[in-house]
């Protein structure tokens, strides 16, 4: 998942906080606690769900924690403010569907990736398929994300809305003022399985090509090497005895771990 990390960084710069939260491993380990940020608006990944935060990488985060044997303070927040918070102390980790890309890499570190994918075409129109049919199309995408960055490499698109959710980026679609939403392909399958209702009225999605492939990992604030092989270790012992499996399955009815080698970026 998912304009620029330096933009981001600047402008949390200008606000301004108060608080440390990106500590090294001893720390996390003395305070029993692990912070950890997330966006909160991303099923079936993380959402809330009646109120409490839940999804696939909540479930591998709590995991995660267990077997570190700390307890997590997940901090929901806007998803483009939250490499920039990781880098300003606010938190310790994010996990929140973040695909690894060499600019992001500069700002923070990434651990081994927890899942892959890529970003798909979206349309309530069966014929809005491929990157040539978005040509002179409006096309609606989540701010801060890859999805945006792909988007800009497509020739022809008309007009680019650039929203501040991914939710906020479907309703674009389903209210008729997108003709395609770029997301993630687990989010348009989940998306597509339950139907999609804006008004009372409810909107048969069609999927389309995907545009690139990546890998999501976890982000940790740079030279915090001792954390970053923590994690790692922990989640290779959870993708080795099964847990890693039966999580996966749960939401998705597959296991969606990276399968081994690089990812590339296309636009057709």
């Amino acid at each position: 998942m998912k304009k620029s990390i330096l933009m981001a960084i600047a402008l949390v710069g200008a606000i301004g906080f108060q608080t440390a939260s990106a500590r090294p491993l001893d720390e996390i380990q003395k305070s029993g606690t692990i912070v950890i940020g997330t966006d909160g608006t991303f099923p079936p990944f993380q959402y809330f769900d009646g109120g409490k935060l839940t999804g696939f990488e909540i479930d591998l985060g709590n995991e995660i924690a267990k077997r570190m044997n700390v307890k997590v303070e997940w901090k929901p927040m806007a998803f483009d403010s939250l490499l920039a918070g990781l880098s300003q102390d606010r938190w310790d980790l994010v996990i929140a569907s973040f695909g690894v890309t060499p600019e992001r890499a500069k700002a923070v570190d990434f651990t081994n990736p927890h899942y892959c994918t890529g970003g798909i075409i979206v349309s309530t129109r069966p014929d809005i398929k491929s990157a040539a049919d978005l040509n002179g199309k409006t096309v609606s995408v989540q701010t801060g994300s890859t999805y945006f960055e792909a988007v800009q490499k497509v020739p022809g698109i008309k007009q680019v809305r650039n929203l501040s959710s991914d939710n906020d980026a479907r309703n674009a679609l389903i209210s008729g003022r997108a003709n395609a939403w770029i997301t993630d392909k687990f989010v348009a399958l989940t998306a597509q399985a339950k139907g999609s209702q804006i008004q009372g009225s409810t909107h048969t999605l069609y999927l389309g090509n995907m545009l690139f492939d990546e890998e999501i990992a976890t982000a940790v604030k740079k030279g915090n090497s001792p954390l970053l092989d923590k994690y790692n270790s922990v989640l290779k012992d959870i993708l080795d005895d099964g847990t890693y499996a039966a999580i996966s399955q749960k939401w998705f009815n597959e296991d969606v771990r990276c399968k081994g080698g690089s990812t590339s970026v296309a636009t057709n």
